[in-house]
């Protein structure tokens, strides 16, 4: 009796009258009186023109979550003293709808590509940050976004490459200069619509290790989609422009982790079974950002059964080996962003390792990805979501 009674309060608490989780139910839009200039699609820049409007929803430990406000896209009013601008409280998410191209009458149809890992993700970063309401209802915030690209939707781009860009975001709001877990935080949500990340075409990057900063560690934020990853390596990444390189390898130890934001995949012919062997460093260490594009990519080579698909640690003294032998088949890099870069070279101690790019995997996958995202093909059930 004492557990079940302990059990009604907990449910009472959290759901009384519905505003102690997201509700979509209680949702309200006010659409703006002053859209927004659009840019042509030709000329947009990624992450700098917003759509219309945003998705905001306040929580606080006292009152839990507020009832979703979508209104016209405006800045926000925050203390200077806000947690997120002193101790760096804050999460993000990075996701996309696209409007379909398929030839089987279904042009124009709003589609999104596996939303519920993104919210899942949003929900992890949020708990490694101790945001005390991380485990939110997964599905209510989805409907929530949901609604937000229908207000928008004529923001959608048309044409292969083109997406509007989702960026869900939790900032610790509450006025308070003391190193502590948030008590206020603002959920909002806003878009922007994109072009293909890389305005050439397929074009393959060049990298270098050969940097003294590490971008995660285990025990760190890397596998969480957090501020703090990024800030830090702005520096690393300039330096590696001015010396003629695109990004940065990040490496721990001579162990490979990510490229730049990007997982990062090797193709490689193994040297004891001859079988070509496609290589991912695993997220067991905590040090590596779970990508929902990574995630996809390994469960369709699985399906496939073509190659040998792995999940290990692979370092950069492997893949110089396998370069000399002529084992070094591709490398490439995955996102959300910029869905599969092709990797031509990676500057190691000083040497230059040169890798064929664009592969014909990295190829294959992306075709079979875009193929999906824009209804082409239904892909694996359950990847896309129809608005």
């Amino acid at each position: 009796m004492v557990i079940v009674a302990s059990y009604i309060r907990r449910l009472s608490k959290n759901y009384v009258s519905g505003t102690r989780c997201i509700n979509s139910a209680a949702l309200t839009i006010e659409r703006t009186h002053a859209p927004r200039p659009q840019t042509p699609k030709e000329q947009l820049t990624f992450g700098k023109t917003m759509s219309d409007h945003m998705l905001v929803i306040p929580w606080d430990r006292r009152n839990s979550w507020s009832a979703p406000k979508i209104i016209p896209y405006q800045n926000l009013s925050i203390s200077p003293a806000a947690c997120a601008l002193h101790y760096g409280l804050e999460c993000f998410e990075g996701m996309k709808a696209y409007r379909s191209i398929s030839s089987n009458h279904t042009e124009n149809q709003i589609r999104m590509f596996r939303p519920e890992c993104n919210m899942q993700r949003f929900s992890d970063s949020m708990h490694r940050l101790h945001f005390e309401c991380y485990d939110f209802n997964q599905n209510e915030l989805l409907e929530c976004i949901k609604e937000l690209i229908r207000v928008d939707e004529n923001w959608i781009p048309d044409g292969e490459g083109y997406s509007l860009y989702i960026r869900p975001t939790m900032i610790g709001t509450n006025p308070f200069l003391g190193v502590a877990a948030p008590e206020e935080a603002l959920l909002y949500v806003i878009t922007c619509p994109v072009g293909p990340y890389y305005r050439t075409g397929f074009k393959p990057v060049r990298l270098t290790t050969d940097t003294p900063y590490i971008r995660a560690w285990p025990g760190g934020t890397g596998h969480a989609k957090v501020g703090g990853n990024y800030a830090p390596t702005m520096k690393a990444s300039e330096k590696a422009s001015e010396s003629g390189y695109n990004q940065v390898l990040w490496l721990f130890g001579d162990e490979v982790t990510e490229v730049g934001a990007m997982n990062v995949f090797f193709l490689i012919e193994n040297s004891i079974t001859n079988k070509d062997e496609l290589i991912t460093p695993p997220l067991s260490r905590g040090d590596i950002l779970p990508g929902v594009t990574r995630r996809s990519i390994l469960e369709l080579e699985l399906a496939r059964g073509d190659l040998v698909v792995s999940e290990r640690s692979i370092t950069m003294p492997e893949i110089l080996k396998a370069r000399k032998e002529g084992r070094l088949k591709e490398a490439f890099g995955t996102g959300t962003a910029a869905v599969i870069s092709p990797i031509s070279c990676i500057q190691w101690k000083n040497s230059d390792i040169d890798i064929e790019a664009p592969g014909p995997v990295s190829q294959r996958l992306l075709n079979e990805l875009n193929d999906i995202y824009y209804g082409k093909v239904e892909g694996p059930e359950g990847w896309s979501v129809i608005l």
